[in-house]
């Protein structure tokens, strides 16, 4: 038995190469370690045979078949390959059209965009260029969104935009771009609700604008007349910037809206009838000049026009003249005169050991009533009866206590010093000399005659806090004045002024050094009283007075 192992051993080996000869005879080619997808040289043959030389010609791919011989032609040339017909092209993405004529719409590439559309209007530039022009569209974004196929040769691409108007800021849209293959390539089927879509349907959009609501109105509730000459008094009177919106036509609906005024409309005490004649009283008057008009039961200012300018007609000073008499009057009648005393009228005056006073022209009237001389506006009988009766200070008292001409809380300015002496006593009793007023001022004086109280004029409902108080004249007072500022009117100074029936009524001319005469009047009628003046624009009776008649013409009596 040991001796038979060597020759199984021996059997075995022989058994194993046999069955490995075997194998490599019959197995697959050897595997090529270059890539067979794009293997460039000559195929291995299973033969072992050693690779043919390059000859120069490319190589031939190979297919993992027997490769491919060329023909030979009769006269020994290679024959020529089969000509191939080439691929037909691929049409864009829906979504590379769209965005390259979203990219040219931005860009206002209206050349590129018609290119991009099947079968565009001829307009089709125009059109987009009026859309900006009218609706004010100073820019334009747009971003596209994900296109969505509607079948083999369908699409839309939504898209969002946002276009800039001029007065009203940002206005984002959205809308779809419609687009369809026509011959091999994607176009856009262009619509007006393209460009927004509000126009579907023969829609259309527009701007509106409509003014908005002055922050200031008269007591009516209604904007101010036109030119009202009110300016400095109501800088808000003037409509403010026109509220714009953008609206879709004909529905009405608003898109976009320019913000509306946060506060609401302050109604004043300013008539708007009253603030309108009183404007067009001042039409065609030359000098600086201003109309004043009140409420004589409340004191509420219902008119101001203002051609003297920086708000004179309420703080302004200049010296009243004439108009002054009143106040001289009144304090008269509280002395003990009656508007039937008897007093002189000489042309001029003299004080006692002091200046001279003559009345204008150098009228002489002799002795008349003191209603009569208040109707001349005698000056020789206001000085010569101060003189005999207000030297204690009484004019200055009667000015200041009852007609507010001291400092004070209020609107009007008006003010007359103590008397140094006969010469300022004379001048003051006839509105020269320390005594001074703004035209809103003497329209208290004017409206106190009337009422039976003087009162500070107001523009508010009620009085402010610190106002002064009201001061009763002397019923016996104030129907004297009353009298008297009638027999200005019908038998006086200011009786060729044209003044409606019904007008009480005083008239001034005040002297200003160096300068021509201020125009002054002050009166009332049923419940308007007033003032004008016309600085340095002559004689009270023939240019203030007949403004006034202006005025109160264009009014109701009431």
């Amino acid at each position: 038995m040991r001796d038979r192992w060597p020759l199984a051993m021996l059997a075995a080996v022989v058994l194993i190469v046999a069955f490995g000869a075997f194998a490599l005879a019959t197995g697959p080619d050897p595997v090529d370690a270059q890539p067979t997808s794009r293997r460039s040289g000559t195929p291995a043959h299973s033969t072992g045979a050693p690779p043919q030389a390059s000859t120069g010609a490319p190589p031939q791919a190979s297919t993992g078949a027997d490769p491919i011989v060329p023909q030979q032609t009769a006269t020994g040339a290679p024959a020529q390959a089969p000509a191939t017909t080439p691929a037909q092209a691929t049409p864009e993405d829906p979504g590379t059209t769209a965005t390259r004529y979203l990219t040219a719409w931005q860009a206002g590439d209206f050349a590129t965009m018609t290119g991009l559309v099947a079968d565009p209007p001829p307009d089709f530039a125009d059109r987009h260029r009026r859309f900006t022009a009218e609706l004010r569209i100073s820019s334009l974004s747009l971003t596209p969104g994900r296109p969505r196929r509607q079948g083999e040769d369908a699409a839309e691409v939504p898209f969002q935009g946002v276009r800039e108007v001029m007065g009203l800021g940002r206005w984002p849209f959205s809308s779809v771009l419609r687009l369809a293959l026509r011959n091999g390539a994607w176009r856009v089927l262009w619509a007006p609700e393209t460009l927004h879509p509000s126009l579907r349907n023969g829609g259309t959009l527009r701007l509106r604008q409509s003014p908005a609501t002055p922050a200031i109105l008269t007591r009516e509730g209604r904007p101010f007349p036109p030119d009202s000459k009110a300016g400095d008094y109501f800088a808000s009177q003037a409509p403010t910037a026109p509220r714009l919106t953008l609206e879709e036509v004909p529905s009405g609906r608003v898109l976009l809206a320019s913000p509306s005024e946060p506060r609401q409309a302050t109604r004043t005490t300013i008539s708007e009838p009253v603030q309108a004649a009183a404007a067009r009283a001042l039409d065609g008057v030359g000098p600086p000049a201003a109309v004043v008009a009140v409420d004589t039961q409340t004191g509420q200012v219902r008119a101001v026009a203002d051609t003297l300018g920086g708000k004179r007609a309420f703080n302004g000073l200049y010296p009243p003249g004439s108009t002054f008499k009143v106040v001289t009057a009144a304090a008269l009648l509280r002395s003990g005169l009656a508007p039937e005393s008897s007093v002189g009228c000489p042309a001029r005056y003299t004080l006692p050991n002091a200046r001279s006073f003559a009345n204008d022209g150098g009228a002489d009237h002799g002795t008349v009533s003191l209603t009569m001389a208040f109707a001349y506006s005698c000056n020789t009988t206001f000085v010569q009866q101060a003189y005999e009766r207000l030297r204690d200070d009484r004019l200055r008292a009667e000015a200041a206590d009852r007609f507010g001409f001291r400092e004070k809380p209020g609107l009007s300015s008006c003010r007359i010093h103590a008397h140094k002496d006969l010469n300022e006593l004379g001048a003051d009793s006839i509105g020269q000399n320390s005594v001074q007023a703004s035209p809103l001022c003497m329209a208290e004086v004017a409206a106190a005659v009337a009422s039976g109280v003087w009162r500070p004029a107001i523009m508010t409902d009620v009085p402010p806090a610190g106002s002064p108080s009201p001061v009763p004249l002397d019923q016996r007072v104030a129907e004297g004045l009353r009298a008297m500022m009638s027999a200005a009117v019908t038998q006086g100074t200011a009786t060729l002024a044209g003044l409606p029936s019904g007008t009480f009524g005083k008239t001034g001319t005040a002297e200003v050094q160096g300068a021509g005469t201020h125009a002054w009047f002050i009166g009332y009628r049923g419940s308007l009283a007033c003032a004008v003046l016309v600085q340095n624009g002559g004689s009270g009776g023939a240019v203030a007075a007949p403004i006034a008649a202006k005025l109160l013409k264009a009014l109701p009596s009431t």
